[in-house]
């Protein structure tokens, strides 16, 4: 048996003073790890960043605001300190809706004790939430003016493989080493 299933969940859309750290320490750790990233070739500005790994674990682990919190923080802190300012706020929006999406799938899933079934479904659940809170940038088609086939092939497509690849690999790992913290601490 896991930790989560030990541990009384709080309502979905709870703020205290825990989801306010953990979701400024996310916010933290996304945004200084992200500016270890490079650009897609071929692409309009999407950056492989596995730190992108760290938006759905910190909504599976700590909560939907938490989640939402530490991909649109985090993403505007990386896009400020790289120069782009807030002309890509969709993008953060939709880092932040990664995030608060991987913490609805994982409020309502039942606690899974077997550990390699665990991981397989953090895997999942964080590429499920990656793929719908990354389709909020179809409004690149109203802020930058380009038409439907250039989202999906030059920013949706490469930022969803990019991200995906890292979130399936990343955010499972992440998540087994929380594991035994969580199981000591009864969180």
């Amino acid at each position: 048996m896991n930790a989560d299933a030990t541990t009384p969940r709080e309502p979905v859309l709870a703020i205290s003073s825990r989801t306010v750290v953990f979701g400024a320490v996310g916010a933290a750790l996304y945004a200084v790890l992200g500016l270890f990233s490079f650009l897609i070739p071929g692409t309009q500005a999407v950056a492989v960043r596995p730190a992108f790994a760290l938006v759905p674990f910190f909504g599976k682990r700590f909560g939907v605001i938490a989640g939402f919190f530490t991909g649109l923080v985090g993403n505007m802190i990386i896009d400020l300190l790289t120069g782009s300012g807030l002309t890509y706020w969709n993008w953060s929006i939709a880092n932040g809706l990664v995030g608060a999406i991987a913490g609805l799938i994982f409020a309502y899933m039942p606690p899974i004790a077997n550990e390699a079934v665990r991981l397989i479904v953090t895997a999942l659940g964080a590429l499920l939430a990656t793929a719908l809170g990354l389709l909020f940038v179809i409004t690149d088609i109203w802020v930058q003016g380009i038409d439907f086939n250039t989202f999906l092939t030059l920013n949706y497509g490469p930022a969803l493989l990019s991200n995906a690849i890292a979130v399936v690999i990343l955010t499972p790992a992440l998540d087994a080493l929380w594991e035994p913290l969580s199981k000591r601490t009864g969180r």
